[in-house]
């Protein structure tokens, strides 16, 4: 799918360049990436889009959100979904400065609608969804019926949906969302992701009915 060079993302810190940096090497990198992956689809339906990595650490975050804002810079209607159900402290809710009281956990319980916890961003077409508090069973919860009404709800309201989830080695969370969704980008570190990591991964993720579109290596120099 796409090289990005070093110093593009920070595990602990995301930002946002594609946003405030557009005329960086580093955006232009994000809209060739965009570009590959409007390619690659063809005009074929692939509204729902997973995006992961084997372990944590890999720029997973980052990436998407930068992808998210590239793809809404076009004009398209992107929601970004933090489906991280396990982690109170969302990199992506600190990025685009949004509370995180209200997000899927909520919709997914039927404590909230969906309308209430999906917030605009400051990011013309982009939309984000956080992933709201902990709940006490989250794999049941985006393995569930309420999950599937999510997905088809978004679906008719944007041209893209991209899922944040967790690594793939360290819950199933993002093999079971994969499987719902028509598409998924693995993102890998270079320096960092073991050949045999990535490889295990793949086939992980592909035993759940995930359909592989492409990989992002990250940090290449």
């Amino acid at each position: 799918m796409g090289i990005l060079n070093r110093k593009l993302t920070n595990s602990l810190r995301i930002n946002l360049v594609a946003a405030i940096s557009q005329k960086s090497k580093i955006s232009e990198q994000y809209r060739t990436i965009r570009t590959n992956f409007l390619s690659s689809v063809n005009g074929e339906n692939y509204q729902t889009i997973v995006m992961t990595s084997p372990k944590r650490g890999e720029g997973k975050s980052t990436t998407v959100a930068n992808f998210a804002i590239a793809l809404a810079q076009q004009g398209k209607k992107i929601l970004l979904i933090d489906a991280d159900l396990r982690s109170p402290g969302s990199s992506l809710q600190s990025a685009f400065n949004i509370g995180n009281s209200i997000g899927l956990s909520n919709v997914l319980i039927g404590r909230n609608l969906m309308e209430d916890a999906i917030y605009n961003t400051d990011i013309r077409g982009l939309d984000l969804l956080t992933s709201g508090p902990v709940p006490h069973n989250p794999a049941e919860l985006l393995g569930s019926k309420s999950m599937d009404i999510v997905i088809d709800t978004v679906n008719k309201n944007y041209d893209v949906v991209l899922f944040d989830t967790p690594p793939v080695f360290e819950v199933s969370d993002a093999k079971i969302i994969a499987n719902k969704c028509d598409g998924l980008i693995l993102v890998l570190r270079w320096g960092k992701t073991k050949n045999e990591d990535a490889i295990e991964a793949k086939r992980l993720l592909e035993s759940a009915s995930a359909k592989l579109l492409g990989v992002i290596l990250n940090d290449k120099t």
